[in-house]
């Protein structure tokens, strides 16, 4: 027997207002993730200059590309995917950068240290931002926006058993980032 309307999942309410250009819908989903998109960008490409352009062009992009949205995943694997392939185009359109260059993120300064309150904080904050893109990536998308390895692996575009091993070689060199005592400058 199949369910009433009522009980319809979260996910497949959002598809389902995306193909009807729900624009109700559009502003609550922009209410609820554009902080963790805002986040997600400033983590991943270490650029803040460029991330509201980037976040304005992911809403027009979920707008236009909504009966794309099927609800059979959640809402912010879709989102964070999105953004995440405008950004790396635009990157390298612009600069010829790659989120998969295993470089250090550069000389920007990290969110994480505009909001550390601790020496901790600050230490993680350091050794986070010394850590190549790939593995910073995911280790944000796993621990911080809790996404599974399943959806990071739709985020990312890699097998799960990649993903695995960039999270684990991403906390690995963490670690020893962490055991080596990192200091944040400034």
């Amino acid at each position: 027997m199949p369910f009433p309307d009522s009980v319809e999942t979260e996910a497949a309410r959002i598809a389902r207002g995306l193909r009807h250009k729900d624009l109700a819908l559009l502003d609550e989903l922009v209410e609820r993730y554009q902080y963790r998109l805002v986040r997600y960008l400033i983590y991943l490409t270490a650029r803040r200059g460029q991330v509201d352009d980037w976040v304005q062009e992911t809403w027009l992009r979920v707008l236009d590309r909504a009966g794309q949205y099927d609800g059979r995943s959640r809402f912010e694997t879709w989102l964070f995917s999105i953004a995440r392939n405008l950004a790396i185009d635009d990157l390298r359109r612009r600069q010829g950068v790659s989120l998969d260059a295993a470089e250090p993120a550069g000389e920007h300064a990290s969110p994480f240290h505009a909001a550390a309150r601790s020496e901790d904080a600050i230490r993680l904050a350091a050794a986070l931002d010394s850590l190549e893109p790939i593995y910073r990536e995911v280790l944000l998308l796993r621990f911080q926006e809790e996404l599974s390895l399943q959806e990071i692996s739709q985020v990312v575009g890699a097998p799960v058993p990649t993903v695995s091993s960039r999270i684990h070689r991403g906390l690995g060199r963490l670690r020893s980032q962490w055991e080596g005592g990192v200091n944040a400058v400034g």
